[in-house]
């Protein structure tokens, strides 16, 4: 096959239809719009929900729950993820996004799942009480940034 040869695949390329010009383009007369009503005109049709006057099934359902607006989301790491680093490393929230242990930008929070076999520095914005207690049981130690 040769540069001039390439063309494009059947059927991928088809000619932007022209509504409303004319018997013979196909769509002419009301454009594919059917008859007079609401939604012939320009600017017609109703809201995303609207059904007609009766009370909308948004309005019907009862209110549930609660969310609390002053919730903090984590990402979290566990202690056992820990063991990549050297010893002596000096763990921060940045460390950690660069080595892809957490992935979003949030706060860090070290839980205690897994088992710390070396001494570390860990910088986070939390800890959980099993995750310090793992860090400094393995002469590290647990900083709140």
């Amino acid at each position: 096959m040769r540069l001039h040869e390439l063309k494009p695949a059947p059927g991928s390329k088809t000619k932007k239809t022209r509504r409303g010009r004319g018997i013979g383009s196909g769509l002419g007369k009301t454009a594919g719009r059917g008859q007079k009503g609401q939604k012939a005109r320009s600017g017609g049709g109703v809201r995303p929900g609207f059904e007609g006057g009766q009370m909308p099934l948004v309005r019907r359902l009862p209110k549930r729950g609660f969310k609390n607006p002053f919730r903090v989301e984590y990402e979290v790491v566990n202690v056992g993820q820990l063991n990549i680093f050297e010893p002596g490393t000096e763990v921060t929230p940045e460390l950690l996004r660069a080595r892809r242990l957490v992935r979003r930008d949030l706060p860090v929070k070290i839980l205690g799942e897994g088992e710390l076999d070396r001494p570390l520095v860990v910088r986070a914005q939390a800890f959980s009480a099993s995750a310090r207690e793992k860090i400094v049981a393995a002469s590290g130690t647990a900083e709140v940034i």
